[in-house]
């Protein structure tokens, strides 16, 4: 895979992104095996921005696995400062099943109770309502309403 080439602006932009970030991928003394490579591709697919931390004390070889990263995993090269390594590769977008079946979920509402006395605060309810069930007006809770029955006079004309 060929690397993607940004932009100084771009790169500038994912260079303060990945300011806070920690160190995704640890690279140790075997330096970049198939597993590690394996690993910084899933990072990459996960996050997209990445940092990766080399233990190696050789300033050109971190800089020869940087490039050799960012060139077999099709990643754009953002920053190497000292032995991190920022990599950046867009996210692929996740595809979603949609359940047709699928029902409305439980939504939580909350609800004030006001006191018959004065001067004493309302009390405040958390009340789940499922997908069945509606709120009414003074904060109870009441199945829906049923779908009105259709005569069989009715149903034989439609």
């Amino acid at each position: 895979m060929p690397q993607i080439q940004l932009t100084p602006a771009q790169r500038k932009v994912h260079r303060a992104e990945a300011h806070h970030l920690d160190p995704v991928v640890m690279v140790g003394n075997d330096g970049l095996t198939a597993n590690v490579k394996k690993e910084i591709d899933a990072a990459l697919n996960a996050h997209g921005l990445i940092k990766v931390r080399v233990f190696s004390d050789d300033r050109a070889a971190r800089e020869a696995m940087f490039q050799a990263l960012s060139e077999e995993l099709g990643a754009a090269p953002i920053q190497h400062i000292g032995k991190l390594l920022v990599l950046w590769r867009p996210q692929p977008d996740k595809e979603r099943a949609i359940d047709e079946d699928r029902m409305p979920g439980p939504r939580d509402f909350k609800v004030l109770k006001y006191s018959k006395r004065a001067g004493q605060r309302p009390e405040v309810k958390t009340l789940r309502v499922l997908g069945n069930q509606r709120l009414t007006a003074g904060g109870n809770v009441k199945r829906a309403k049923p779908k009105p029955k259709v005569s069989l006079k009715k149903r034989s004309q439609t």
